[in-house]
């Protein structure tokens, strides 16, 4: 598995138009879980904030996690009254699953989600979607550990998000600083291939989708944002802990086992027009120079200790060549894993063997040489043979590193002409109940005739089509659930002008 290639199933990013026609830019999705009390009020402002300050077409979608309380009614009311809000209702509980469902299905080309208390300032919205609109960035979270968030919380939630911040950096190596704040965006292009690779369907999703996306070498905005906790909040710390660390564990074994395919969401190099008149680019060249420097000196030192231990017991050629075949056998696989990145088993048997022929020149080269060395010299001093196969070694590590690069390892944006991959361009690998690695197909990407749409509708319009859509009922059947297409109920008689906001429209102050 390759994750620097140069190509994959992602176009490059584009600044949405302007003149977005047809579907709302941005689809916020409020998850909410008998929320009844908190719901409408949050909504409202929600709304209120977006139609004030957001420059594009938008949605609010509330996404009902099986409430038993009133919160059904209470979305199916703000849905009927306020024009660009819906209400979609699961019967499964788990906030990564909403998400996945009303994500999977939305037409708006950025996807957004924030809980429903408002916890974070909403001003930091459009900083949020902008690098998502502009096509700089592919998902975008909000950070209440960067330099410059401002955070109200309590000592017991910072010990924790800060612990498990650190465990995500230590176990996963991920460089986000916030995996679970509840202010997140994406773009509905990566969303489509990355969404059937995530398996969680409750807190954790966030963490894997992040995860992923930065080991695909997608690139995560931050935004610091302003914070208050939640006092209320109804989350359990300790179940949820015990299940987001069960999760560290599932996704770090599949990245280790590459059992993930991510190169298939590998982005193009850009978009500027002169990056598609470079021709025979290199991919990755410098981080590849670095690995292979690195293997090559562990290598080389494992190479003299294996030397030296074998010409105690015999004579220098069989010593030379026992101590090149073992050590070039540790020096492939460490190279396949950690200077190419190559995961999983497939191949490794092929490599190994075209190991063994780089192998054999680095043989003529060392063995050449101490044949030279015996020429000039019929007893060569310890140190004079060492230093000898030293000099050899560095010439025949330049040509492995060139022979690895284009034959044993050819980086497959070259290589994709041969590839016998029978999945079209338009499937994604997706999971399983197996574990990763089917595939499943998925739609294409928006934006690629974005530009010849009609003339914008009105700001603030959810849907092209005549009538507004009646909320509708989503249910899960399989590992990439769909929901059921929305029934549009037929148009009716437009509603009166709203009434002023009441007092339980206004924000809460006690939080």
């Amino acid at each position: 598995m390759r994750s620097d290639l140069c190509s994959g199933t992602l176009p490059a990013r584009k600044h949405l138009p302007a003149a977005w026609a047809g579907t709302p830019v941005l689809d916020v999705v409020v998850p909410v879980f008998n929320e009844e009390e908190d719901l409408r009020p949050c909504v409202r402002r929600l709304h209120e904030h977006l139609t004030r300050t957001f420059p594009y077409a938008f949605r609010i979608t509330i996404a009902d996690n099986a409430s038993t309380d009133g919160t059904p009614a209470v979305a199916t009311d703000l849905a009927r009254r306020i024009e660009e809000v819906r209400s979609v209702r699961l019967e499964r509980k788990g906030r990564g699953r909403a998400l996945r469902t009303v994500w999977s299905a939305s037409d708006a080309p950025v996807l957004a989600y924030m809980d429903v208390d408002l916890s974070t300032d909403l001003n930091a919205l459009l900083p949020l979607v902008a690098p998502l609109i502009s096509g700089h960035s592919d998902l975008a979270i909000g950070s209440r550990l960067s330099r410059g968030a401002r955070v109200v919380r309590g000592a017991k939630r910072e010990v924790i998000s800060r612990g498990y911040n650190l465990i995500l950096r230590g176990s996963l190596q991920a460089r986000f600083s916030d995996a679970q704040c509840g202010f997140k965006a994406i773009r509905r292009d990566v969303a489509q291939v990355l969404l059937p690779l995530v398996e969680d369907s409750g807190w954790f999703f966030d963490t894997e989708l992040l995860v992923l996306a930065e080991r695909a070498g997608l690139r995560i905005h931050e935004v610091p944002v302003d914070w208050v906790d939640d006092p209320d909040s109804t989350v359990h710390i300790v179940r949820t802990a015990a299940e987001d660390l069960k999760g560290v564990w599932r996704v770090g074994r599949a990245l280790a086992t590459g059992a993930l395919p991510l190169d298939r969401l590998a982005r193009p190099f850009g978009d500027d027009p002169r990056d598609r008149e470079l021709a025979d680019v290199p991919g990755g060249l410098a981080r590849q120079l670095v690995g292979f420097c690195a293997v090559g000196v562990l290598s080389t030192v494992f190479y003299l200790l294996l030397y030296s231990a074998f010409r105690a017991v015999t004579g220098a050629q069989l010593a030379n060549g026992l101590a090149l075949l073992v050590s070039a056998v540790a020096n492939t696989a460490a190279n396949r894993r950690l200077t190419f990145r190559v995961r999983g088993r497939g191949g490794m048997v092929r490599h190994q063997a075209q190991g063994l022929v780089v192998l054999a020149i680095g043989l003529a080269l060392t063995s050449g040489s101490l044949a030279a060395l015996d020429m000039a010299s019929s007893d060569p001093a310890r140190s004079t043979e060492l230093a000898v196969l030293v000099a050899a070694n560095l010439a025949a590590t330049v040509l492995r590193f060139l022979l690895f690069r284009a034959w044993v390892f050819p980086d497959r944006g070259q290589a994709r002409a041969g590839d016998t991959d029978p999945r079209p361009t338009g499937v994604t690998p997706a999971r399983t109940a197996t574990g990763y690695g089917a595939t499943a197909p998925v739609p294409g990407p928006l934006g690629a005739s974005s530009a010849t749409q009609a003339a914008p509708p009105r700001r603030g319009a959810a849907s092209a089509a005549p009538g507004r859509a009646a909320p509708w009922t989503a249910s899960e059947a399989g590992p990439a659930p769909r929901p059921d297409t929305p029934a549009v109920t037929p148009a009716r008689p437009p509603l009166p002008s709203r009434p002023a906001p009441q007092a339980d429209d206004d924000p809460r102050t006690t939080r």
